[in-house]
C-alpha cells in the first residue's frame, strides 16, 4: 500500500466530520463494553467474555479500516501508462487542473485537488476521497460501523429501559432533546448521558445502515458514486466479479479483518480491455 503524503482534513467540514468519528466511536466502545455488558451479564462470565471478544472485533475492523481508508493513496499519480496507449476513445481525457492524462473512471476531488483512480466519492467523515485502492476499506469501516450500531442500539435497549422509568410526557422529551435536559437541568444524572449515547446509536443504525445499502447496491451493479446514474451499465461483469473488483481475489476472506491481504484483479486503469472479455 502506497500511503497519502497529506492525511489531514482539508476543509472545516471534513476536519469536524472526522473528529466526531474518533470522539463517538471510541466513547461508544466504552459505553458498550464497559458499562452495557458488565450490567447485562455480570453473574454470567462465559456471555460477558463473548460479547467481549465480539465487541473487539468489531472495533478492530472499524479502526482498521478508517486507518486504511485514510492512509491509503487512491490517486492517479500511481500509474504509469504508457501515453501511446491512452486513448480517449477508451475514456481517458486531459484534466486541465492537474494537467495530466486521466484514465477511465477517474475523476478530480477539488477538495483532495487531485484526480482519483475509479473515484467513488469524496467521504468526509474519513476527509478523503474513495477510489480504486481503498474502496474495500471504507465498505468495510462503514459494515462494521452498523453492524456496531445495531449490536449497541440492541443491548443498548436493555440496558436503558431497565435503568429509567417511563413517565409522559417527559420521557419523550428526554428522548427528542437529550441534550437539551442538561442545559435546563431537568435530569443531571449519569443516566442522562448513556441516554444520550443510545440514541446516538439509534440514528447511528439508521444512518449508516441507509449507507449500506447504498453502496453495496452499487458495488452488485458494477458501478460507483459517478456513475449511479446512468443507466448504461458498461463496467457491470456480473456480481461476483463486481465484487472481485473491490474485496480482491480473496473476497470471501477480506470482509473477516483489514489486514487479510487480497490482491485487486487489474490496475484500476484498463477497463476498456477489461470489458471486452465479458462480450
Amino acid at each position: 500500500m502506497i500511503i497519502r503524503k497529506k492525511i489531514w482534513p482539508r476543509t472545516i467540514g471534513d476536519m469536524m466530520s472526522m473528529i466526531f468519528v474518533l470522539v463517538i466511536v471510541p466513547l461508544m466502545y466504552w459505553f458498550g463494553l464497559w458499562i452495557v455488558l458488565p450490567a447485562l451479564y455480570k453473574d454470567e462470565i462465559l456471555l460477558y467474555s463473548l460479547h467481549f471478544v465480539l465487541g473487539n472485533f468489531i472495533m478492530l475492523n472499524i479502526v482498521g479500516n478508517f486507518t486504511y481508508t485514510v492512509l491509503c493513496d487512491t490517486s492517479i499519480k500511481r500509474c504509469i501508462v504508457p501515453v501511446s496507449t491512452a486513448a480517449a476513445v477508451d475514456g481517458w481525457r486531459l484534466c486541465v487542473i492537474c494537467e495530466c492524462l486521466s484514465p477511465p473512471r477517474s475523476w478530480h476531488c477539488n477538495t483532495c485537488n487531485t484526480c482519483i483512480l475509479k473515484r467513488d466519492h469524496h467521504c468526509v467523515f474519513t476527509g478523503c476521497c474513495v477510489g480504486y485502492h481503498n474502496h474495500r476499506y471504507f465498505i468495510m469501516f462503514l459494515w462494521y460501523l452498523f453492524f456496531g450500531a445495531v449490536y449497541a442500539f440492541s443491548y443498548g435497549s436493555f440496558f436503558i429501559w431497565t435503568r429509567m422509568s417511563f413517565e409522559f410526557p417527559m420521557s419523550i422529551v428526554k428522548m427528542i432533546f437529550p441534550v437539551a435536559i442538561f442545559f435546563f437541568g431537568f435530569d443531571s444524572s449519569i443516566d442522562q448521558f448513556y441516554l444520550l449515547l443510545y440514541i446516538v446509536s439509534t440514528v447511528g443504525t439508521l444512518y449508516t445502515g441507509v449507507l449500506c445499502f447504498y453502496h453495496f447496491n452499487l458495488i452488485l451493479r458494477g458501478v460507483v458514486g459517478n456513475e449511479s446514474n446512468k443507466k448504461d451499465f458498461t463496467y457491470d461483469m456480473g456480481w461476483k466479479d463486481n465484487v472481485r473488483e473491490v474485496f480482491g481475489v480473496r473476497w470471501y476472506l477480506a470482509w473477516l479483518l483489514p489486514y487479510v491481504k487480497s490482491q485487486l484483479p487489474h490496475d484500476g486503469v484498463s477497463w476498456h480491455y477489461l470489458c471486452s472479455k465479458k462480450d
